[in-house]
């Protein structure tokens, strides 16, 4: 199948990772991609600010001109698909022009656009939504919410780990020393969120804890966290072997995001990891509790069961091995996820 895929190309992107997902199916993807045309605008400091917070309305003029210039080219070499990834910057009128092409147009959605975490940063995104023939979202919400604006057709997915990306390396002995740690917290800093207080309560309870992630030190508690901190964001082989190389790697959500699980859910059991995250629906409906992973309801369950598996090496290795067998099973890498949503709609 020849697929026309619109998101963000950049190596580290996780939109690049579907893409790729995409073309191991056997897939001939074809990507353009509206974030580099428009870098120069979205990563100015003052420009970037103005197109988040107005929802990107004044980046349509120009988006339109973009898509016009596809049209040209794909009108006389027509995809069978249209897979648009993201989509915050593409609005109705851009969305409508792409219809022209008169084939399926699929939107996958892995943030929350109705959630209203992120002020009006997506109001091109929900005025465009019913041109689409199928949106992919990864929230039970959403799904409701996309057919109340107007989605003739919503499915709902699981977040995904990618299967070359996040494969574990079976040489556990080389796992660099500065991954090896007790408790492992990868990810951002969040206002509002909390994270920072979560941590420093484990810590407080006498866990070693290894933080990695950006903007950590925006945290009015960086002075107490700051030797806890390992360094920045991890991607690739690093970010796979800081969960190997962690007895427990914690999974914290985003409540502003409304999240029930998150890509963590999926990519720390995938890659070698024991998960340890709060209690949800849909962790529960993941995995089976205290067998496949375990799960919390505050910071002092997850400091008590933290200690528990510190002190019980097999009981922490059984349980890793569990919940790396029951990610394979539960299907939810990017192959497994975009063979899904094509089967949707191509079926």
């Amino acid at each position: 199948m020849k697929i026309l895929y619109i998101g963000n190309s950049a190596p580290s992107s996780t939109s690049q990772h579907r893409a790729n997902a995409l073309i191991r199916l056997g897939h001939e993807v074809h990507i353009i991609d509206p974030y580099s045309t428009f870098s120069h605008q979205l990563k100015n400091r003052i420009l970037g600010a103005i197109h988040f917070r107005s929802g990107y309305r004044l980046l349509q003029p120009s988006m339109d001109n973009w898509v016009n210039t596809i049209l040209q080219f794909h009108t006389k070499n027509l995809p069978d698909l249209v897979w648009v990834n993201g989509g915050e910057l593409i609005g109705n009128n851009a969305i409508s022009k792409l219809r022209q092409l008169n084939r399926p147009l699929i939107l996958y959605m892995n943030d929350d656009p109705t959630g209203g975490r992120d002020g009006n940063k997506f109001d091109s995104l929900l005025k465009a939504l019913p041109n689409y023939n199928l949106c992919a979202v990864v929230r039970n919400q959403n799904l409701t919410e996309f057919l109340q604006l107007g989605v003739p057709k919503v499915l709902r997915v699981w977040m995904s780990y990618d299967e070359i990306l996040h494969k574990p390396s079976n040489d556990f002995a080389h796992i660099p020393l500065k991954f090896q740690t007790d408790v492992a917290f990868i990810g951002t800093w969040m206002k509002n969120e909390n994270r920072d207080q979560f941590l420093l309560h484990l810590i407080e309870s006498g866990l070693n804890v290894s933080i990695w992630g950006d903007r950590w030190q925006k945290s009015p508690l960086w002075a107490k966290l700051q030797n806890y901190w390992r360094g920045g964001a991890l991607s690739g082989q690093n970010y796979v072997s800081a969960i190997q190389g962690a007895k427990i790697c914690l999974g914290l959500l985003s409540k502003g995001n409304r999240d029930l699980h998150t890509t963590r859910s999926m990519e720390i059991p995938y890659a070698g990891g024991l998960l340890c995250a709060e209690r949800t629906t849909e962790h529960l409906e993941l995995y089976t509790e205290n067998k496949e992973a375990v799960f919390w309801k505050d910071a002092d369950e997850c400091a008590s069961k933290c200690l528990d598996l510190l002190s019980n090496p097999d009981k922490r290795e059984n349980i890793r091995i569990a919940g790396m067998k029951r990610v394979l099973e539960n299907k939810v890498g990017n192959e497994d996820i975009c063979r899904q949503i094509i089967s949707a709609i191509c079926p």
